[in-house]
């Protein structure tokens, strides 16, 4: 169907986890129980932005996509869309997102989005991508914004937790995504891509992974540590990010890199579970 098309273009399980973790960023604050509908519409204009920011890396991808197993059947790589057709429905989504948080949210709100927008879509997809093996480190700080910018729509202010979760999912991101390129390692070479596992190598690509698993376990201790989260929150982020560390290690001396897929799928798991302990400890603390 043309409809489900569109929908490949916006890339929507990346829209859906980060719309997500906006949407507990909001939760959070307790200002977001005094208009749930303009917190939801504010979060509807969100999705939108950030499904053209996707649709706009493949428009700049096109080509690339292409040649790579992993992306070859995207609708503008396949040319079941059209590039004109991309733009205008690109645009589209801009125009409402952009309408949608201005109405609904604040100035603040819409800036931190634009600025992820612009960042992802034309700094990242443009230039990081292709210049440096910290492409998806840097580039990682537009997908952490999502929490700080639900919970400026709701606040209007800038707040210690959420700037704490932004911190967590920038850490999260390295030892995310870099298991998918190990894995996908020709295909990135292929095109030029130099992602970490190219430019310095599979076991440095690995040890940097503990690394920032490590350091992920250690920004995920401040919310608690602050006064921020209670119990709940420390011992299911901390039971997550033991394992996630024990992967990590294992993959060390996986010279097949069977494990490759499993840490990246067990990371996605890793983004919605974390979220999803945060939010019940922000219940629990507030009615228990």
């Amino acid at each position: 169907m043309q409809l489900n098309r569109y929908l490949d273009l916006c890339k929507p399980k990346i829209v859906l986890l980060l719309t997500l973790t906006a949407l507990v960023g909001m939760m959070l604050s307790t200002n977001f129980y005094n208009d749930v509908i303009s917190g939801l519409a504010s979060l509807l204009g969100f999705a939108f932005l950030a499904a053209s920011s996707a649709a706009l890396n493949q428009i700049f991808d096109k080509e690339t996509d292409k040649n790579m197993q992993r992306t070859k059947n995207r609708p503008l790589a396949s040319g079941n869309i059209t590039l004109l057709n991309a733009l205008i429905f690109t645009s589209i989504l801009l125009f409402l997102g952009s309408s949608l948080m201005l109405y609904f949210s604040n100035i603040l709100t819409l800036l931190i989005t634009t600025f992820g927008f612009i960042f992802y879509s034309l700094i990242y997809t443009i230039y990081l991508k292709w210049a440096t093996p910290q492409n998806i480190v840097i580039g990682g700080l537009s997908g952490a914004l999502p929490p700080l910018i639900g919970w400026t729509a709701v606040a209007n202010e800038i707040s210690l937790l959420p700037l704490t979760l932004v911190l967590i999912i920038f850490l999260w991101t390295p030892p995310h995504f870099w298991p998918l390129a190990i894995d996908r390692i020709d295909e990135y070479k292929k095109e030029g891509v130099p992602m970490m596992p190219i430019a310095k190598g599979v076991a440095r690509t690995k040890i940097e992974m503990v690394i920032y698993a490590v350091l992920l376990f250690g920004a995920s201790l401040a919310p608690f540590l602050y006064g921020l989260t209670g119990i709940f929150y420390l011992v299911s982020t901390s039971l997550l990010n033991i394992y996630f560390i024990y992967l990590c290690v294992a993959y060390l001396n996986d010279q097949e890199n069977i494990l490759s897929m499993k840490i990246f799928n067990f990371s996605v798991k890793y983004m919605f579970l974390f979220f999803l302990a945060t939010y019940v400890d922000f219940l629990l603390m507030l009615y228990v």
